[in-house]
């Protein structure tokens, strides 16, 4: 018995001298230096999100520089210190950008793939002795029973806008040389290298617009010198059809063709065209298209000097074939509110991406930040997407990069009536209004979390090539 318990201690000392040996071998481990001892929380990648309600972590990887102070416009004062920044409850925090500066001298790059829908039809008592679209109308719903439940009138800038979020530069004016060059500041910093303006013929403009096109000119200057290029989105106005838009396309081309700034896209044969997005392309028919986009077309384009690549919109499923049957180049699908229209639905652009690929089209899905235009359509909020502190925006950039297409188009960089733009927004408080913001991040959270996927995508497709 004795000698039995004698083994006993002597096995029991051993099993505790090997835990001790075990524990001061453990504690003897650590992370090199710089880096961090991985933990629960910790983000390896800037695209690889951590759990809801997970709390930030001690380490992110560093931004890539770009942000950077802009000093106040021209009359206005420097705006205060952004006040100290605090989730939502029951949110995830996302990732917080680090605040790095570009060395000086240093040029920010932009990417030709990166196509960002812009609205220069914004006024302001400064330029133009009134407001223009920033007290847009409250559009009545068409079913008169249920627009008589939604208010009615028009909006009373600066406290009162046509819009859910409040500009930093204020109700502006698109007009002031000021504006214009923050504008491409901030394209810059999102890595965008292709401003996508919406343009109507001379003396034309939308219901609540003035005209606008005597404006190109000056956003072409700005743009050339941030490097960033200009391509046309043409919009519906009363009368268009095909040819009209031939006398469009021949005017664009004649009057701003030859200016630095105009975007040409060079295709597979190394031929390089202006390219033009035509918004509801559905309004008018394919045959009608056809005359002008055809090699046979009886006031055809093709292989003459204002030949060009021409992208329709997309809503809905049949559409497809009617673009293919036109003779457009390819499609994009413009709305950010997922679910909204065949076209605007993640989950479709893979199939419409085969079609396309099947039948030597391109395919431009278009991603947004969110949406909400409660602020003119009052009776519309079952279409309302939520940002989701980002996550809205990142999870459409994943949609449109899974599909591998040539080119994204982001919905919008300053479309403010609709809530899809990613230009910078502050907290506002007005007497009558209490405005959304980005809140818990910076103002300038969309054009980071561009430029983060600008980057992504453009390593992406070098891959695919490869």
């Amino acid at each position: 018995m004795a000698r039995r318990r004698r083994r006993a201690c002597i096995a029991l000392f051993l099993v505790l001298l090997f835990a001790f040996g075990t524990l001061m071998g453990l504690r003897t481990l650590k992370a090199p230096d710089g880096l961090p001892a991985l933990g629960p929380g910790l983000e390896l990648a800037p695209f690889e999100r951590r759990p809801e309600g997970a709390p930030a972590p001690a380490f992110l990887p560093p931004r890539t520089a770009g942000a950077r102070h802009v000093p106040a416009l021209q009359g206005t004062p420097p705006p205060p210190p952004p006040p100290p920044r605090t989730a939502d409850p029951g949110s995830s925090p996302g990732p917080a950008p680090a605040e790095a500066e570009p060395a000086p001298g240093q040029s920010l790059r932009v990417y030709s793939d990166l196509h960002a829908f812009y609205y220069s039809w914004y006024g302001s008592p400064r330029r133009e002795g009134h407001y223009i679209h920033w007290d847009h109308v409250m559009v009545p719903h068409w079913d008169p029973k249920i627009s008589a439940s939604y208010p009615r009138g028009r909006h009373s800038p600066p406290d009162d806008l046509g819009s859910s979020f409040y500009p930093e530069l204020g109700p502006y004016s698109s007009r002031d040389p000021d504006v214009l060059r923050e504008h491409m500041t901030q394209l810059k910093e999102a890595a965008i290298g292709v401003l996508v303006l919406s343009w109507y013929p001379p003396g034309m403009a939308d219901d609540n617009g003035e005209p606008a096109d005597d404006l190109v000119p000056a956003i072409l200057d700005t743009a050339h010198q941030f490097d960033i290029q200009v391509a046309f989105h043409i919009q519906p106005y009363k009368g268009r059809d095909d040819t009209t838009v031939h006398d469009n396309i021949k005017y664009i081309i004649d009057t701003y063709g030859s200016h630095g700034a105009f975007y040409h896209y060079k295709n597979s044969m190394g031929k390089s065209l202006p390219l033009f997005y035509i918004y509801d392309s559905y309004l008018t028919s394919p045959e009608a298209w056809a005359h002008l986009l055809t090699p046979n077309g009886l006031h055809s384009v093709r292989n003459t000097p204002y030949d060009g690549v021409f992208i329709a919109l997309l809503v809905e499923e049949g559409h497809t074939h009617d673009i293919l049957a036109a003779g457009f180049d390819g499609m994009y699908t413009y709305f950010a509110s997922n679910g909204f229209s065949f076209g605007s639905s993640h989950q479709n652009w893979k199939a419409v991406k085969n079609f396309c690929d099947a039948n030597n089209l391109m395919f431009i899905p278009s991603v947004g930040p969110g949406y909400i235009d409660t602020s003119i359509r009052p009776w519309n909020n079952h279409n309302t997407r939520n940002r989701v502190n980002g996550k809205y925006y990142e999870t459409a950039l994943q949609a449109a990069l899974t599909v591998r297409p040539e080119i994204v188009s982001i919905t919008s960089f300053n479309e403010w009536h609709e809530g899809t733009q990613i230009e910078k927004a502050i907290p506002k408080k007005t007497p009558t209004r209490l405005y959304l913001d980005y809140l818990p991040h910076q103002p300038s959270l969309y054009l980071e979390l561009t430029r983060r996927w600008a980057e992504h995508f453009i390593k992406e497709k070098e891959q695919w090539l490869m």
